[in-house]
C-alpha cells in the first residue's frame, strides 16, 4: 500500500488559490476532457504504486468542476446531471480512481442542497467555490445490521462526533468529511450528516484501503475521538428520504456514470493493441488482427453494449434533472427505476469491456509492464458498490406491480 509504518494521513492543503469559475455544461465537459487527457498518461503508474494522486486532484479541483453542481442562487453553474455524469465517466475512462473520488463531494451536495438552511447552503457552497472538497464517512463494518452506531451527542460543552468509519473514499482528500451520525432524540435515533473539518481535533484519517481495484480512491478508515461540531454544520439526512427527493439517483447515477467510463476506457485500450500488437489467429486467413472477422465481430458486441448503457445513463441522468424540478412520488419513483435500469447496463457492459479486452488482445495482453488488468479490477470492485441483483428486482417489481423502489442512497 501507498503508506509508510504510520498509515494516518495529514491533512489536505488549503487551496493554493480560488478555482476557476464554471459558467455553464459546456465549460465543464471541455475542462473534464482536457483533464482526462493528462489524467490517462500517468493512471497506469498510480495503480501499480497505489501513489496517491494528490497533484492529479489538486488540478481536478482547481479547475472548477467540483463546484460545477453548486445552484446558481449560490454562485455555481448549476450543471445538469446529465452533464455531471458525462464528466465523471469521460474522467473514468481515464482513471477510474480519479473519477470515484469526487463522487461523495457530490453527493453530499445534493444532501446539502435538499435538507440543509439557506444559511447552511450559502456556507458550505461558498466554502465547496472557494475550493474546499467534502469527502465521506458515510459506511460503516463489523455488523451486518446496517445500522449507524457513530453517534452525535451533546453535552454541557457542546456537541460531539464518537465512533469510526470504513470506505470513506475521498475523505483523505478532503477538508471537510461529512458523517453520517445518529442522535438519540425522543427515545428514537435520528440521522443526520454532520460537516466534520478534516483538520479538527479528534479526527484520524487512515489510509488502509488495500482493494484490489480503485487502489488510489484512499477509500480507508476514518476514526472521531469525541470531535467537537457547531451546530450550524449539522444537516438533516433520514428527513431527506421521508419525502420524495432525487438524492438517491442522484448517487447512483455518478456510479452508474463510473462503471461506463471505465468500460469505454477499456474498450479504447483494446482498440490500441489489437491495432499494434495483436497478432491474427492463424486460421483467419488474414494478416492483421484487427482484420479478423471473429474479433471485428466481438468488438461490434462490446461497442453496441456500452453505447446502450451511454444511452440509458443520459436518459436516466435526463430524468433525475427533472425529478429535481418537480420533485414528487411519481417522478422520483421513475428517476431512482431509470437509473437502476442504467446500473445494470452498466456494470454489465464495464464487465464485458473488461474481459474482453483480453480475450481480443490475446496473451500479451496480460503482461504485468502493461497492467492492462487495472481495468477489470477496478470496475470490478466498482461495480459492488451496491448489487446488481436487487437493481433486476426494484425495476421489475416496478413495472410488474406498480410498487415505488425504496427511497434511500443504494437505488
Amino acid at each position: 500500500m501507498n503508506m509508510a509504518s504510520d498509515p494516518r494521513v495529514q491533512p489536505a492543503p488549503r487551496p493554493p488559490a480560488k478555482p476557476a469559475l464554471i459558467a455553464n455544461d459546456a465549460e465543464a465537459l471541455a475542462a473534464a476532457r482536457q483533464l482526462a487527457a493528462d489524467f490517462a498518461r500517468n493512471a497506469s503508474a498510480r495503480d501499480a504504486g497505489r501513489l496517491l494522486p494528490w497533484s492529479e486532484l489538486e488540478r481536478y479541483s482547481a479547475s472548477g468542476i467540483w463546484g460545477a453542481t453548486v445552484p446558481r442562487a449560490f454562485g455555481g453553474a448549476e450543471i445538469s446531471t446529465v452533464t455531471l455524469a458525462r464528466v465523471i465517466a469521460t474522467v473514468a475512462a481515464a482513471d477510474g480512481s480519479l473519477a470515484q473520488i469526487p463522487q461523495n463531494h457530490f453527493y453530499a451536495l445534493e444532501v446539502l442542497r435538499v435538507g440543509g438552511s439557506e444559511e447552511q447552503k450559502r456556507f458550505f457552497f461558498g466554502r465547496v467555490l472557494a475550493g474546499d472538497r467534502l469527502g465521506n464517512a458515510l459506511a460503516e463494518i463489523g455488523k451486518r445490521d446496517f445500522k449507524r452506531r457513530t453517534r452525535l451527542v451533546r453535552d454541557p460543552a457542546g456537541w460531539y462526533v464518537e465512533g469510526e468509519k470504513f470506505y470513506c473514499t475521498g475523505a483523505i482528500y478532503a477538508h471537510w468529511i461529512p458523517t453520517l451520525v445518529v442522535a438519540e432524540e425522543a427515545g428514537d435515533e435520528v440521522s443526520y450528516l454532520a460537516f466534520v473539518p478534516r483538520d479538527a481535533e479528534g479526527v484520524t484519517v487512515i489510509d488502509d484501503w488495500d482493494g484490489f481495484g480503485q487502489r488510489v480512491t484512499g477509500s480507508g478508515s476514518v476514526r472521531f475521538a469525541r470531535v467537537g461540531v457547531e451546530p450550524e454544520w449539522i444537516v438533516p439526512f433520514k428527513a431527506s428520504f421521508d419525502s420524495p427527493t432525487t438524492i438517491g439517483p442522484h448517487a447512483q447515477i455518478m456510479h452508474a456514470a463510473i462503471d461506463l467510463g471505465l468500460g469505454l476506457g477499456a474498450f479504447e485500450e483494446t482498440l490500441r493493441f489489437v491495432r499494434e500488437r495483436s497478432r491474427p489467429w492463424m486460421d483467419s486467413g488474414v494478416e492483421q488482427a484487427s482484420d479478423d472477422p471473429l474479433t471485428l465481430h466481438q468488438v461490434g458486441h462490446v461497442r453496441v453494449r456500452l453505447r446502450a448503457a451511454e444511452v440509458m445513463v443520459e436518459r436516466a441522468a435526463a430524468q433525475v434533472d427533472a425529478a429535481q424540478r418537480a420533485p414528487d412520488e411519481d417522478s422520483v419513483a421513475q428517476a431512482s427505476v431509470a437509473v437502476a435500469k442504467a446500473r445494470i447496463l452498466t456494470t454489465r457492459a464495464g464487465l464485458l469491456a473488461a474481459g474482453k479486452l483480453f480475450e481480443l488482445s490475446g496473451t500479451s495482453s496480460t503482461q504485468s509492464e502493461d497492467n492492462l488488468d487495472r481495468y477489470w479490477r477496478n470496475v470490478r470492485t466498482h461495480t459492488l458498490h451496491d448489487p446488481v441483483r436487487w437493481k433486476y428486482q426494484a425495476v421489475g417489481n416496478f413495472h410488474l406491480n406498480g410498487r415505488r423502489p425504496p427511497r434511500h442512497g443504494a437505488i
